[in-house]
């Protein structure tokens, strides 16, 4: 390795360090307060999550339903979730998400999916579209971490008119914030959701395509 490459790769573990301490210092106090990080306060600022694009005319021709993503308890609530540490969830104080967040990633989603263009409709279950395939989220992660704001979706595409999983694939996307306060934290795990949806808007709507 030549020296400015090798400096390039110290420095980055070196923020890589910081970050992982700055993080731990600011939220493992509530993780260790034990029902602290886990009983709802009443929340300070409630954030929302913007998708990606505008509105675009339909050149594509399938129709995709989006069912409620899944997710870990952790997760499958109105908490903005930080890891302190890999085997710990903690949450953002006196901040929390504009709805549920598997609810609230459906319908960005959705968003993300029509404002393509590269669908002729998307739309939730009970919506009365005439369906070609299902998307199927899991969300992974979606939190910050110590290397940044972390989007993670293990994603399928299903055949609605026999059930059968055509493709899967995860995708995951990594947003750095420069700072720790609430507002720069949701900014990027927004950055984040916003790379991984187009992703997979392009990679669904190629159908059963590769």
């Amino acid at each position: 390795m030549d020296e400015p490459a090798a400096l390039d790769d110290a420095r980055t573990r070196q923020w890589r360090r910081r970050a992982r301490l700055a993080l731990t210092s600011l939220l493992l106090p509530l993780s260790l307060a034990g029902c602290a990080a886990i009983i709802p306060q009443a929340p300070n600022a409630i954030f929302d999550l913007s998708a990606p694009g505008r509105p675009s005319p339909a050149r594509g021709s399938i129709q995709i339903l989006v069912p409620q993503p899944t997710a870990v308890k952790a997760l499958d609530n109105d908490r903005i979730a930080a890891r302190p540490t890999p085997a710990q969830y903690a949450y953002l104080p006196n901040a929390v998400w504009s709805d549920l967040l598997p609810r609230l990633l459906q319908t960005r989603l959705i968003d993300t999916l029509q404002n393509s263009g590269r669908v002729r409709a998307a739309a939730q279950p009970g919506q009365g579209l005439l369906i070609n395939y299902q998307l199927l989220l899991n969300v992974r992660a979606f939190e910050l971490q110590a290397e940044g704001a972390v989007a993670e979706f293990a994603v399928k595409l299903m055949d609605d008119t026999n059930g059968r999983v055509i493709r899967s694939r995860v995708v995951r996307h990594v947003v750095p914030v420069p700072s720790l306060d609430n507002a720069s934290i949701v900014a990027g795990l927004d950055a984040a959701m916003d790379a991984a949806f187009l992703e997979i808007a392009r990679w669904a709507a190629a159908g059963g395509g590769s």
